[in-house]
């Protein structure tokens, strides 16, 4: 009885392909992880603003300045900082995300061909285990935000009396908002990615209107900057580092703060309408929305420093004191209402697409008969009370500087990627081989690409004793292990880039510079099939007109009993062969490439 049950119980869990467009639900395929057809490819340059500037318009960005200044920087320092890093950031987003928007692959599926179809789950884990993450820890921040927007609303919030045991390292209000932040996310787990355009646009707007509205009246109250905008370089001439090395490690951290997000850029890159949307959208919100988030959120920081006689960098506890001293009167409580609300529905949208659904794509790469993304978002956000973020913010220091030190192996990872795509595949690849390992040129050794794994581990060997050294605070190590961590992102692409062409020119791999001669997955538009140099899709119906051996298609399956009664209407011209090409399996698609 208990082995029947699991067995129904494991049929149902399995997802549902439409037969009716001939989906199939494999171990290597579902309907969110095949090639993006042009039917869902709708976001254009202002949706990629958008997202993007979720990704801007928050806490951390807001207080990035504040890490640069307690070194002993200077203001101009530090926005020199925030102004390199956001160029590598934009520079690298794109040249991640070109696969994505050539072949309309996700992260996912993009692994594939470098790591192996089986090596492909060793990114796929490390990006699962950050998104568990980075989902609990932005669900406690946002929590954070709804009970600045409770105690606006009933002051008595604020004063409740705190109900938790003394081993909760929380109190019962944030432990409220953190659950009501929780609960509202849930909803927005059921949208699909390429209907977050309106959500990207409006909470982003909301938030960006926001941070301007605390800008002007932190300046209209105290008059002007705090002397914190004025602060000078202030390196202690008993400081370890000089100032080169400081900026040094600074610009190795701001651009490793975004490095997670880099790798996984193709996961929406492959929902652009064109090339131009992504480029445009993403570099100008990059270089306007970033610096401009940094640069208010240091003005208003000094600002505020002349109002209340104290730096406060985290806007929530910079709302709170608002209302104490406000004496909450109304007007201080709805001002601050509203500030809290455009910030918690930025960093719930960042935090639902950034992090759950991202989540949820990566899952859906590792158990594809059972998770779309929609289930893997959800696992994802469940995830958060495992991980239990009241205990990593307000404890495990440490932990949360291991976690901000992640990309020590995720720009290795981005090396190999850079490399195979353009330097050894020249940008071609084979679609088909993506999702069926019989005959997969992506089969390598048993389903690993044994090349890259040495040239993994190198980018990060290097560099894991500065991580262990900078974590642990042990600061009787050596001066090179620090500097050698302090350029992890660097040193780390470049090892692995250069290693693994080296290992590539050398161990040749097979079906380099290949790709398919048809469009098997009706991905691509005539422009695009044309460009590529692909026979563009054809559909049964179609398939009457056209008559056989004369087209030289590569059909991906055995044909249904309709498509063999066209093909055998179907007129036979002299010089050509009339027997079918080699069958290969197909996921079919609308004629229109509608999924």
């Amino acid at each position: 009885m208990a082995t029947k049950a699991l067995r129904r119980a494991r049929e149902a869990a399995v997802l549902r392909a439409d037969e009716t467009r001939r989906e199939e639900t494999t171990a290597w395929c579902n309907r969110d992880l095949v090639p993006m057809p042009p039917s869902r490819r709708t976001w254009g340059w202002f949706n990629f603003f958008g997202a993007s500037a979720l990704g801007a318009l928050n806490v951390a960005t807001w207080q990035t300045p504040n890490t640069f200044l307690t070194q002993g920087l200077s203001v101009g320092q530090a926005m020199m900082i925030i102004v390199v890093s956001r160029f590598f950031v934009s520079f690298f987003a794109c040249v991640v995300a070109w696969c994505g928007l050539t072949w309309h692959v996700g992260f996912t599926v993009q692994n594939r061909f470098t790591w192996g179809l089986r090596g492909a789950y060793i990114p796929l884990l490390q990006r699962v285990l950050l998104n568990f993450i980075w989902t609990a820890l932005q669900c406690w921040n946002g929590g954070k935000l709804v009970t600045v927007c409770l105690t606006a609303l009933w002051p008595s919030f604020g004063r409740m009396r705190n109900t938790l045991p003394s081993s909760m390292p929380t109190t019962t209000q944030e432990m409220v908002g953190f659950i009501v932040f929780w609960a509202i996310s849930v909803p927005f787990l059921f949208i699909r990615p390429e209907r977050f355009k309106k959500p990207f646009f409006l909470s982003s707007l909301g938030c960006g209107i926001a941070m301007i509205s605390m800008m002007i009246w932190a300046l209209s109250v105290a008059k002007g900057v705090g002397p914190v905008f004025y602060k000078g370089q202030n390196v202690p001439e008993t400081s370890r580092w000089s100032v080169s090395w400081i900026i040094m490690a600074g610009l190795n951290q701001a651009i490793g703060q975004k490095v997670a997000g880099m790798t996984n850029e193709s996961d929406f890159s492959r929902y652009s309408g064109s090339y131009s949307a992504f480029v445009i959208g993403t570099v100008s919100c990059q270089w306007i929305v970033g610096i401009l988030v940094s640069l208010g959120g240091l003005v208003t920081t000094a600002a505020c420093q002349v109002i209340y006689g104290k730096i406060w960098w985290n806007p929530p506890d910079l709302m709170m004191v608002m209302m104490d001293h406000g004496n909450g009167s109304s007007g201080a409580r709805a001002g601050c209402f509203f500030l809290a609300l455009a910030f918690t529905f930025a960093v719930l949208f960042q935090n639902v697409c950034g992090n759950a659904v991202a989540g949820g794509i990566d899952l859906a790469g590792i158990f594809p008969r059972y998770i779309d993304i929609r289930r893997g978002a959800i696992i994802t956000l469940v995830a958060t009370w495992i991980i239990q973020p009241w205990q990593l913010i307000n404890r495990a220091a440490t932990f949360v500087s291991v976690l901000s030190s992640f990309s020590v192996f995720l720009s290795p990872l981005l090396g190999v990627m850079i490399c195979d795509y353009f330097f050894i595949r020249h940008q071609k690849i084979k679609l088909n081989h993506l999702y069926h390992p019989e005959g997969s040129d992506y089969w390598f050794s048993h389903g690993f690409n044994l090349r890259v794994i040495p040239a993994w581990i190198a980018g990060w060997a290097p560099t894991i004793g500065g991580l262990v050294t900078t974590v642990g605070n042990y600061k009787s190590a050596p001066d090179a292990l620090f500097q050698l961590y302090y350029t992890a992102f660097f040193s780390g692409l470049c090892i692995s880039f250069t290693l693994f062409y080296a290992i590539n020119f050398f161990f040749p791999i097979q079906g380099r510079g290949e790709f398919d001669a048809y469009d098997d997955w009706a991905t691509f538009t005539p422009a695009e099939a044309a460009k590529l140099g692909v026979v563009p899709h054809v559909d049964a119906e179609e398939l009457a007109h056209i008559p056989m051996g004369a087209s030289g298609y590569r059909r991906p399956a055995p044909l249904t009993q309709k498509e063999m009664e066209l093909r055998a209407d179907a007129p036979v011209i002299e010089g050509t062969s009339a027997e079918p090409a080699p069958a290969r399996r197909w996921w079919k698609l609308g004629k229109n490439g509608d999924a």
